[in-house]
C-alpha cells in the first residue's frame, strides 16, 4: 500500500471538517494543516493545526505540501481560491467518501469533493471543483457544471445538466434531461421536470 499523500484542506468550516474526516477514512492522503480565513493561526481543528490564512498558498511547495483541497461550500469562493491553489503550482485533490459510488465510467474534475452515500453513476460528469453532497445523486450520463454543489440528498436524473457554480439544495431534484443554466440555484425541495 502506498503512503497517504500529504493534503493541506483550505476552508476549516462545516464542509472542511467534513472533509477532513472523509480524508481520515479513505487513507488516500495525510491531512497536515488548514488554512482558513477565518480562524487564528495555531488553533486546532479536529485535531489538525490552522497554519495560517489562503494567502499561505505560495508557502506550500517550500513546506513540502504539492497537493491541496478547497473545501468551502461557496461556489463563487471556492472558484477563486482552487484558481489561487493552481496559480500556486499546487495540484488539486478529488477526494471520494469510501461510502460514496462513483462509477468507472464516471469522471471527476480535479479538486471534485463525493461525500458519504452520494453516488455518480454511469458516464457521469464532475466539472472541476464541483460537490456532491451526503445523499446525493448524479446519474447516468448527468453533468455537473465547473464548481456546481449538489446538496445533501439533491436529486439530478439521467441526462440532466447543471451549469457553473450552479447550486442544488437539499433535497432537491431535476428530472430527466432538464438543464439549469451557470449559477442557478434550486431552492430546497424545489423540482424541475
Amino acid at each position: 500500500m502506498s503512503q497517504p499523500t500529504p493534503l493541506v484542506i483550505v476552508g476549516a468550516g462545516g464542509h472542511g471538517r467534513s472533509v477532513l474526516e472523509l480524508v481520515r477514512l479513505s487513507g488516500t492522503h495525510q491531512v497536515l494543516a488548514f488554512l482558513d480565513d477565518q480562524q487564528s493561526p495555531g488553533t486546532d481543528i479536529m485535531g489538525i493545526p490552522v497554519w495560517g490564512a489562503s494567502a499561505l498558498l505560495d508557502d506550500l511547495p517550500a513546506r513540502g505540501v504539492q497537493t491541496a483541497h478547497v473545501a468551502i461550500g461557496n461556489n463563487r469562493a471556492r472558484q477563486a481560491l482552487s484558481e489561487r491553489v493552481r496559480a500556486a503550482g499546487l495540484l488539486l485533490a478529488n477526494l471520494v467518501h469510501p461510502r460514496a459510488f462513483v462509477s468507472p465510467s464516471a469522471v471527476l474534475g480535479p479538486g471534485s469533493a463525493v461525500m458519504a452515500l452520494a453516488s455518480i453513476g454511469t458516464e457521469a460528469v464532475l466539472g472541476d471543483g464541483a460537490i456532491v453532497n451526503m445523499g446525493a445523486v448524479v446519474d447516468h450520463h448527468a453533468q455537473v457544471g465547473a464548481y456546481g454543489h449538489l446538496g445533501t440528498n439533491a436529486t439530478m436524473a439521467g441526462g440532466t445538466r447543471i451549469g457553473a457554480r450552479a447550486w442544488l439544495q437539499a433535497g432537491s431534484a431535476l428530472g430527466y434531461g432538464v438543464q439549469l443554466p451557470d449559477d442557478a440555484i434550486l431552492g430546497p425541495g424545489e423540482g424541475r421536470a
